[in-house]
């Protein structure tokens, strides 16, 4: 920030009021941390501490200050991810850790607690480190290593890698027309944005309050689309602690207008159903949502198991998968009261859904725990009136062989139910070992797809981009497995099953999550935060959007 600007803003601070609430030692600490709120909280909180109704929580005559003292503190150093409610309004939105060493952050808290009608009170350094120990960061050296942005990794012959915008939130997906010059993107509590690619600003457009019928509790989006009239779906998951089982609240968001700048706004309520919420930390919900080549909406339901097992709360319901958890559903959008047709079964968590140059649809799924692999399948859409195809989970596996168990509750396959094998990894790239494998190395997190026709360049084209978010946790060898993007080509065999050449594109990334086109030789990759390994223990901050662009004369042809 200039000089001027932020002398200036410092200027207009009001609400400096030491002299009349807090003792005369502890000035030079509120001094400090005016010039700190200035530089660092004020583009939300606002120079007033107002903050902006709705979105960014106002600071000034907070009801919330006072009795979450070691809450404020947190929010600070460790960043705030849950709802909180100040002056009877609840805020949803997410505030990343910022990037103030422990007596910096005293003294910028120790300025709001005395400004503005607040409390009053003062913070200290060790006071700071103490609650920063407890968070995914520990230490202010942890946070700052975290922070940093990677270098960009070495563009492969013919393309270019260059940094798009460093996001303000952790988003989930991208979307646009793939023409024009703008890109939306999802944050993962609902919020969206408009990226302006000519200029690289973003333009807020949606915030979390702005979802009818989902006010009281958290909520998740993971998916989101653009449609010809420019109409936004988004997909959302909300659990509900209703009884006597806890309900996982899951549906699609429409929006029904345009604002004054063309952006979509208003979402309204399309779809909803529910569920039994998952077992443990396997509630996968609901995440992409496409149109298909037939003008359907196709999304993917992911399972509420690991691996079958039943679970131990009763609350969350023993009944393992339920008929729409754990694969595709197809929906008419142009109804007003849509039915779920479900299209593939036995898909554990396909994030993303993608269609080849011929239409035939294919899914990149996370496998479970154990280390099993992850999945590419093609589906096959059933005719009308038919049971759509089953994948394998829970009962098998990846391509392992007929009734091998990979846990001791893997429940036994129904008599007589027969499954399509997923596309087998010939490599050379996400193998195990370097022998042939389904699909991708365990835990890899296959995450965006998006294929590559005509006008990419011939070396590339005829195949899925797709991004590996990287493993969650330990792989079994010590090693990390993902933080890619690849280069894959299903191939048809004669027998009818599936292969796939696998090639390296991009290495490392900073947990790839989507991959989204625009024009001709031009894909967009969302990092969803910055570290490249899972085995460094680092936090994790809002990533960046990267281009890799076609600069060989190829891409034109």
């Amino acid at each position: 920030m200039p000089g001027f600007v932020l002398g200036l803003m410092i200027a207009l601070l009001p609400g400096f009021v030491a002299s009349a609430q807090a003792p005369a030692d502890l000035a030079p600490s509120i001094a400090r941390g005016r010039v700190l709120f200035a530089a660092n909280c004020a583009l939300c909180h606002q120079v007033t501490g107002r903050g902006t109704p709705g979105v960014y929580p106002p600071l000034a005559g907070s009801d919330w200050l006072a009795p979450n003292r070691r809450g404020a503190i947190e929010a600070v150093v460790g960043g705030l991810n849950r709802e909180i409610t100040v002056l009877g309004r609840p805020y949803h939105g997410q505030m990343p850790a910022q990037i103030l060493n422990d007596a910096q952050t005293a003294d910028v808290l120790s300025y709001v607690y005395n400004s503005w009608g607040n409390p009053g009170g003062s913070f200290t350094a060790a006071e700071v480190a103490e609650v920063r120990s407890t968070t995914a960061f520990k230490t202010f050296e942890a946070l700052k290593e975290a922070a940093g942005y990677r270098p960009l990794p070495k563009a492969p012959e013919g393309f270019s890698v260059t940094e798009v915008a460093r996001l303000p939130d952790f988003a989930t997906r991208l979307a646009s027309d793939g023409q024009g010059q703008r890109l939306y993107v999802l944050g993962q509590g609902g919020a969206v944005w408009r990226l302006d690619l000519g200029t690289h600003q973003f333009r807020q457009i949606l915030w979390p309050s702005n979802y009818p019928n989902l006010h009281g509790a958290e909520f998740q989006t993971l998916g989101m689309t653009l449609d010809a009239q420019k109409r936004l779906w988004i997909t959302f998951n909300q659990r509900v602690d209703s009884r006597p089982l806890v309900t996982n609240e899951v549906g699609i968001f429409r929006t029904r207008s345009l604002d004054k700048q063309g952006d979509p706004t208003e979402p309204e309520l399309w779809f909803r159903t529910s569920y039994p919420f998952g077992i443990g930390p396997y509630n996968h919900g609901i995440s992409d949502i496409r149109f298909g080549p037939d003008g359907k909406l196709y999304v993917s339901s992911g399972s509420r198991t690991d691996g079958g097992e039943a679970g131990s709360a009763p609350n969350l319901g023993k009944m393992g998968e339920v008929d729409i958890t754990a694969g595709v559903w197809r929906l008419d959008p142009k109804s007003t009261a849509p039915r779920i047709e479900m299209v593939a079964r036995g898909i554990r968590n396909a994030y993303s859904l993608g269609w080849d140059g011929s239409d035939r649809l294919f899914t990149v799924s996370n496998g479970p725990d154990a280390h099993a692999g992850e999945e590419m399948d093609m589906v096959t859409p059933p005719a009308p009136g038919a049971e759509p195809e089953h994948h394998g989970f829970p009962y098998q596996l990846g391509n392992t062989p007929a009734g091998k168990k990979w846990y001791p509750h893997t429940p036994d396959a129904p008599a007589g139910l027969r499954f399509v094998m997923p596309v087998l990894n010939q490599g050379p790239a996400g193998l195990v070992d370097g022998k042939p494998t389904t699909t991708f190395s365990p835990h890899s997190s296959p995450a965006g797809l998006a294929w590559l026709g005509d006008d990419w360049p011939v070396g590339v084209r005829g195949a899925f981009l797709m991004g590996r978010f990287g493993n969650l946790i330990g792989t079994g060898n010590g090693e990390d497995s993902g933080f890619d993007l690849l280069r894959v080509e299903p191939m048809r065999q004669p027998d009818g099953s599936w292969t796939a050449r696998t090639t390296t594109i991009l290495s490392p990334l900073a947990r790839p999550i989507d991959v989204h086109l625009i024009g001709r030789g031009r894909a967009f990759i969302l990092e969803y935060t910055r570290p490249v390994d899972f085995k460094g223990g680092q936090g994790w901050l809002p990533g960046r959007i990267l281009e890799l662009r076609a600069t060989s004369s190829a891409a034109a042809r």
